[in-house]
């Protein structure tokens, strides 16, 4: 029977039997083969039975039909093998008559041919005549010398194909098409691996002829008993092993023989297990056999973990560049450069706990000479945080640069921020500078106020009393305001409390009073105050991980300049 594979896309690793006259291709829920694509046309291809084959038709489809790589127009005669591309998805045709293996991916299997079967206990006694090898202690080979020289050349020639995967992907296939070489009386073969959670995952399954592959239903009984003891298992005839004679699954298969091995890694810890079965009367497994199973699984196992170990290290780079990604994009929601401001100077510091943080600050240019410098701090930090922080910019821009009061502009950030039901708050402090005024007005939203050093070098807090509540918690607030006004010499220094809260290795906050102190000392000095601080900070830290986003930026107005 001809059938396709499914190479690429949402069902990756399916297989569809041909044996109707046509079968139309396409993202309707109608069509006989539905591929779930939004670049995929409703109705996309036809295949056409085309005498004991199949011919293939592109439906004037948006994104095109390929055959091969090949833009396909008229109907197009397939042939065993043939790759068939319709936007992200890549099915194979295949004519007939060939061994077939399917990928599984994940627990949901049975819509695969896949099903997961719990039989029972097992029973405390066999009758039939079986062997069992404990596979412990045993990595590095087991005794072999019983088999055929074929089969030790076939077992050493897995080992070395093992050697060279680096992917679960080419590890499992080979193992399965290894064995079928080895025990040519196998009608069926699968592995099954542990997930992050624990359960139990078919992940390949190869059968010697496709009309076997309708259900290919695994029995836990079998598979939990092999990995629990760690010993590999013969039965010469399933179907009256007291052991499994609870196993309704085994009785279904028609299982006349098999052998079951644990796979385990370095550590002698079970990742999973290996089987193959036939259901033939003559020409079954024998006792010997186990030994070539349990010489297979042992460095299956070893060759497993290592593949896993490297998926896991290819994965933690997609994460870093991803993240990397995500901290560039991040970055450019927040200013590159402070503004140029006549008679104004000014400093700015981020940087994110991780590569990307829910600290949020920016510079936005209003009308009639004034600047609003707006600090926040989303609850959290990482990537929910650093998300949240990127709309947190988009609204915050949209409601200084339209509505003129700063009162109005936080309560209607607060409302914005509140409709998303997010769960998550902000806290915010915003300063609209009237640079031409020399006067600043302060809105606080459950921030920390600025910290105003003055002309005399006294330290004060604007804002403090005439505080609100954080944004996104209760809808429909009103926010009150402070204003000062700037002498030459004076600024306002804003901050988020990953600054004074950074503990040292002994549990201490670094603590507001000193970053106050560090205010006070530096004077007027615009740079050499966000210097210091910052530079305090890291030796107070030193040491230890930072363990929240840090933030400062600070205003002041310059001193005029002595003749």
């Amino acid at each position: 029977m001809p059938y396709l594979d499914a190479v690429t896309g949402p069902a990756m690793g399916r297989r569809y039997n041909l044996d109707a006259n046509q079968y139309v291709l396409g993202r309707h829920p109608d069509c006989d083969i539905v591929l779930e694509s939004g670049s995929v046309s409703r109705q996309h291809a036809k295949l056409i039975r085309s005498g004991v084959g199949y011919a293939l038709e592109d439906l004037k489809s948006r994104n095109g039909t390929f055959v091969n790589g090949r833009l396909i127009g008229d109907t197009t005669q397939l042939v065993e093998g043939d790759s068939i591309r319709i936007c992200d998805i890549e099915l194979t045709f295949h004519e007939d008559g060939q061994a077939s293996e399917l990928s599984v991916g994940g627990t949901e299997s049975s819509a695969l041919g896949i099903m997961m079967v719990d039989d029972g206990e097992e029973a405390p006694s066999s009758r039939s005549v079986t062997a069992k090898l404990d596979v412990r202690g045993s990595h590095f080979g087991v005794q072999i010398n019983a088999s055929p020289e074929a089969k030790l050349s076939a077992v050493l020639e897995i080992m070395k194909n093992l050697g060279k995967a680096v992917s679960l992907d080419e590890v499992l296939p080979k193992v399965l098409d290894s064995l079928f070489n080895i025990f040519i009386q196998a009608d069926r073969g699968f592995i099954i691996l542990k997930d992050d959670q624990g359960q139990l995952t078919p992940r390949w399954v190869k059968t010697r002829r496709p009309d076997q592959e309708e259900m290919v239903r695994v029995s836990r009984t079998v598979l939990r008993e092999v990995m629990q003891k760690r010993e590999a298992v013969i039965s010469l005839d399933a179907g009256s092993d007291s052991r499994f004679e609870m196993s309704q699954s085994i009785a279904d298969f028609r299982i006349r023989s098999m052998i079951v091995a644990p796979l385990l890694n370095s550590e002698g810890e079970p990742l999973g297990a290996i089987q193959i079965d036939t259901i033939q009367q003559k020409g079954g497994f024998e006792n010997k056999d186990l030994e070539i199973l349990v010489g297979v699984a042992n460095q299956a196992g070893i060759a497993i973990e290592n593949a896993q170990l490297h998926e896991q290290v290819v994965a933690q780079k997609l994460v870093e560049q991803d993240l990397e990604l995500a901290r560039q994009v991040q970055l450019a929601f927040l200013p590159r450069h402070s503004p140029e401001i006549p008679g104004y100077s000014f400093y700015q510091f981020y940087n994110p706990a991780n590569q990307i943080g829910g600290d949020y600050f920016d510079y936005i240019e209003l009308s009639n000479q004034r600047l609003a410098v707006v600090m926040a701090d989303v609850v959290g930090h990482g990537v929910a945080a650093a998300m949240f922080m990127a709309k947190l910019s988009a609204e915050t821009r949209f409601a200084f640069a339209t509505i003129d009061d700063p009162r109005r502009a936080v309560a209607t950030l607060n409302d914005r921020i509140t409709a998303l039901e997010a769960e998550r708050f902000i806290t915010m402090t915003a300063v609209v500078l009237d640079y031409a005024a020399h006067k600043a007005t302060i809105v606080i939203a459950g921030h920390m106020p600025p910290i105003l050093l003055t002309s005399k070098k006294e330290i004060q807090e604007p804002g403090e009393s005439v505080g609100g509540p954080p944004l996104g918690i209760i809808p429909g607030l009103e926010f009150e305001s402070a204003e000062i006004e700037l002498q030459p010499g004076e600024s306002l220094t804003l901050y988020t409390d990953g600054i004074f809260e950074a503990p040292n290795a002994a549990g201490v906050q670094y603590s507001i009073d000193r970053v106050r102190q560090q205010v006070r000392q530096n004077g007027g000095s615009i740079a050499a105050t966000g210097n210091e601080i910052v530079s305090h900070v890291k030796k107070h830290i030193i040491g230890c991980d930072q363990e929240d986003d840090m933030c400062l930026v600070i205003l002041g107005r310059d001193r005029p300049a002595t003749a």
